[in-house]
């Protein structure tokens, strides 16, 4: 039997409050869409976290893009706050499908991520942990090589 973790709790408490903000409380105000979506969310938000921190890489890529694009659309490139990436989503986005629009990260997107300072990721990046992309920042493959080892 699998056993909820802390990780999995804070994600799926994340996706719901997103979720509910940025879809169905709209369509609560519109249309009174009712506890019964609620409801219905919650269960989704344990699934989705159960695929973004399992062990299907593709499924779990599939699910965070799914994610990204119906909570975050826009003509413009996908482009959050970097407090965004130090979120349970926002980390899980980056961990399974990388920064969808870069491939290179500035030093506190980074940072966010991996949850640490700018400058340790500073030091990380002189010490080869991090690899510097010559446009500047880190690339995204060495931020996600990074907590592929912490996990």
């Amino acid at each position: 039997m699998e056993t909820r973790t802390q990780t999995h709790a804070d994600l799926a408490e994340d996706l719901k409050r997103i979720v509910a903000a940025r879809l169905l409380d709209p369509l609560d105000i519109l249309f009174g869409a009712g506890e019964e979506l609620h409801e219905r969310l919650g269960q989704q938000a344990e699934e989705w976290a159960r695929t973004l921190l399992g062990e299907d890489d593709r499924a779990a890529a599939y699910t965070a893009i799914r994610l990204v694009s119906a909570l975050c659309p826009g003509d413009a490139a996908f482009d959050p706050p970097v407090a965004w990436w130090a979120t349970p989503f926002g980390r899980a986005v980056f961990r399974r499908a990388g920064h969808p629009a870069a491939s290179a990260v500035p030093f506190p997107v980074a940072a966010a991520v991996l949850g640490i300072t700018r400058q340790g990721v500073h030091d990380l990046t002189v010490r080869g942990k991090l690899q510097r992309d010559p446009g500047g920042g880190v690339t995204v493959d060495s931020v996600r090589a990074r907590l592929a080892t912490r996990t």
